[in-house]
C-alpha cells in the first residue's frame, strides 16, 4: 500500500522527522495536534475551548488533505494537562462529532513541550477506497 505523508508546513516536521498525518491505504492517522496557528504560535492561551476547537480544525484540514473528513474518524484521543477541563473540551468535541460518534479516550498528561498548551488531540480515520 502506498504511504502518503500529510504536512501542515510546521518547520519542525523536517527537523524532527514527523508528519501531521500519514495515510496508508484507507487508514489515516493524525498525530498529537496542538492548538497552534500557521506560525507555530499558541492559540487561545488559557482557554480550553478555544484550544480544543483549534486542534479539531487542524485535524479537519489534515484529513481533507488526505482526501477524507471528520465523517471518517473512528477514534479520537484527548490529552489534557488538567483532567478537570474534560467537560469543556468534550463540549467542543461534541459540536464536531456528536453524530459521527467515534470512540474516544480522555487522559491527563503531566505537560506538553509548550506549557501554554492545555490540550492535544489525536485522530484515526478510515476511508472507503
Amino acid at each position: 500500500m502506498k504511504r502518503v505523508l500529510i504536512s501542515n508546513g510546521n518547520p519542525l516536521e523536517d527537523i524532527i522527522g514527523f508528519s501531521r498525518a500519514v495515510k496508508v491505504g484507507p487508514y489515516i492517522t493524525v498525530g498529537g495536534t496542538a492548538p497552534v496557528d500557521k506560525n507555530g504560535k499558541t492559540v487561545g492561551a488559557g482557554d480550553i475551548k478555544v484550544q480544543t476547537r483549534k486542534c479539531i480544525e487542524i485535524i479537519q484540514a489534515a484529513l481533507k488533505q488526505a482526501g477524507s473528513g471528520l465523517d471518517d474518524v473512528v477514534r479520537t484521543r484527548i490529552l489534557l494537562t488538567d483532567i478537570n477541563d474534560w467537560k469543556a473540551a468534550i463540549e467542543v468535541r461534541s459540536e464536531f462529532f456528536r453524530k459521527i460518534k467515534p470512540v474516544d479516550t480522555i487522559m491527563q498528561v503531566s505537560r506538553f513541550v509548550n506549557p501554554e498548551w492545555l490540550i492535544e488531540i489525536e485522530a484515526d480515520a478510515i476511508i472507503d477506497n
